[in-house]
């Protein structure tokens, strides 16, 4: 069997910790080069699917299918689960992403001093899952590389984090495994409501699908399945479809995060260090969001349309309780975690929205708060690696003693607040032009959320002036380690600045990725 070139970016980080495993602990400082090796690979191979990606054609693109597991009772086929990758626009931008996160995390890698074998081993792994979410086809496939990612963070989390780390960890472990639970109920029913008519007559005999192609199509619905539409099964005092929906609402709800259950976002970002901190921010809270469009209203259109009162109400809940939580914070990096909160809020209102120019938008913020959030959280690194402090009060004036610094963050700081010219704008206001097309989503959703926007304007602008202007007022400790950005720093930050920048004056080279595949997903 020929390995397409999906399948094959998924191998290539397995491949690399495998190496980084079998080195001896002498070749150390070998990890990081066979890291950035790896993403340089990746890279190559992205490339390749750039080029030969039509914009134009709405279905997967590059699609691997094999068999994976089968289960017979002599020469029938009881049980199957499908290898099926794919790519189109959605996860094309998403892929994009990735690989600028990961580099990011790669090169910020350098400072990490114990256990190398285990952290690049691990960052590698959960490269790997995150790519395998983003190309799986099979609902399958996706669940479990999306359980794949727990455990890599958990323990980069847990060893390498701050003095609360084992709580930080566990929290995020406990959260997240409770929302996988979920999704795990709705992958079975989902799979088990559907027909086998899908199948050719080699696999007639199956009895179970996880394929999203099959899912997705209300045709291939078995009438008397526990899903049905026309005669809905009750379970829990709910209709099956609508329990379902909420447990799905909740699995990705959790991961994005949506309040209330966002708590284990800021503990997790104070405690981990910067490059998983990035990875974090940057790529798996994405992850909730890709499974919102395609799984959550992939399979139950029906109950978005229902429930989107409810979608809109929850982001506009998180854009205004997480903002006036960034706005009390005075630990720095606890700030950018409830601004992430806060950002990922604009992306349920462009879900609930129901329409192209929200579904764009809020694709667009994710890419955006991606590159953003990233940026920000190696700012915040860059303070606490010469200090150890993240405080702001303890910062005054320091444009005085790191000027480069300075402006990079003032870039990442108007960039976040949605100053017109960088990507923060283009995200947030699709979504809320989304909110206001709409003809279900009431407008007073849309209209609040642009206080949002004020909110983080506040909360960023204030930061900015007590941190960077005035009299310099820094400790003496402090004052002699504040040296400005060395190159690998400038480096790393004016490529996400010019990307920012970028993509906020270009939006097309986003949308264009994007724009066929999601009005296919709404028709």
């Amino acid at each position: 069997m020929s390995l397409s070139i999906l399948t094959i970016m998924i191998i290539l980080p397995l491949v690399g910790g495998l190496i980084i495993l079998l080195l001896p602990k002498s070749y150390k400082e070998f990890y990081p080069w066979i890291s950035m090796g790896i993403l340089v690979l990746l890279w190559y191979n992205f490339l390749q699917v750039y080029r030969g990606f039509d914009t134009q054609t709405a279905g997967y693109q590059l699609v691997q299918h094999s068999e994976w597991i089968r289960l017979s009772l002599g020469k029938t086929s009881l049980f199957s689960i499908q290898f099926i990758v794919g790519i189109d626009g959605l996860s094309f931008v998403m892929m994009l992403l990735t690989l600028i996160v990961f580099s990011v995390a790669t090169l910020s890698s350098h400072k990490i001093d114990k256990k190398e074998k285990a952290y690049f081993s691990l960052l590698l792994l959960m490269l790997a899952a995150v790519i395998g979410c983003f190309v799986a086809v099979d609902f399958f496939l996706f669940f479990v590389c999306f359980e794949f990612m727990l455990l890599p963070m958990y323990f980069l989390i847990g060893i390498w984090g701050g003095p609360n780390r084992s709580y930080a960890s566990m929290k995020f472990l406990i959260y997240t495994l409770v929302g996988s639970v979920l999704i795990l109920v709705v992958m079975l029913v989902t799979a088990m409501s559907y027909s086998d008519e899908f199948f050719s007559n080699e696999f007639k005999k199956m009895v179970f699908s996880f394929d999203f192609r099959l899912l997705d199509d209300f045709s291939n619905l078995r009438k008397d399945g526990l899903l049905s539409i026309k005669n809905p099964n009750v379970v829990l005092g709910l209709p099956a479809r609508a329990l379902m929906f909420f447990f799905l609402l909740l699995g990705f709800g959790i991961k994005l995060p949506i309040v209330p259950f966002h708590t284990w976002l800021p503990d997790a970002h104070v405690e981990a260090p910067t490059p998983i901190s990035v990875v974090l921010a940057g790529v798996l809270l994405k992850i909730g969001g890709y499974g919102f469009i395609r799984i959550v209203y992939g399979f139950f259109p029906d109950m978005c349309a229902k429930y989107v009162h409810l979608l809109g109400l929850v982001g506009l809940i998180a854009i205004i309780y997480a903002g006036f939580n960034a706005l009390a914070q005075q630990d720095l990096k606890k700030l950018i975690a409830y601004s992430s909160v806060s950002h990922m809020g604009f992306v349920l209102i462009g879900f609930a929205a129901l329409n192209a120019e929200g579904f764009n938008g809020a694709v667009f913020q994710m890419f955006s708060h991606g590159l953003l959030s990233t940026m920000l959280f190696v700012l915040v690194g860059v303070l606490y690696d010469r200090t150890k402090n993240r405080e702001i009060k303890n910062y005054k004036g320091i444009v005085q003693l790191m000027p480069i610094f300075s402006v990079f963050a003032g870039v990442g700081f108007f960039a976040s607040m949605g100053l017109p010219g960088f990507s923060g704008f283009i995200g947030e206001f699709f979504t809320l032009f989304g909110g206001f097309q709409s003809g279900n989503l009431p407008k007073y959703i849309p209209v609040l959320g642009v206080f949002g926007i004020l909110i983080s304007a506040v909360y960023f602008l204030w930061t900015y002036q007590k941190m960077f202007f005035g009299t310099l007022q820094v400790s003496t400790n402090f004052e002699s380690k504040l040296k400005d950005l060395n190159l690998l720093e400038i480096v790393i930050l004016s490529s996400l600045s010019i990307l920012a920048i970028f993509y906020g004056l270009f939006p097309n080279y986003l949308f264009k990725f994007l724009d066929t595949t999601i009005n296919y997903i709404l028709k």
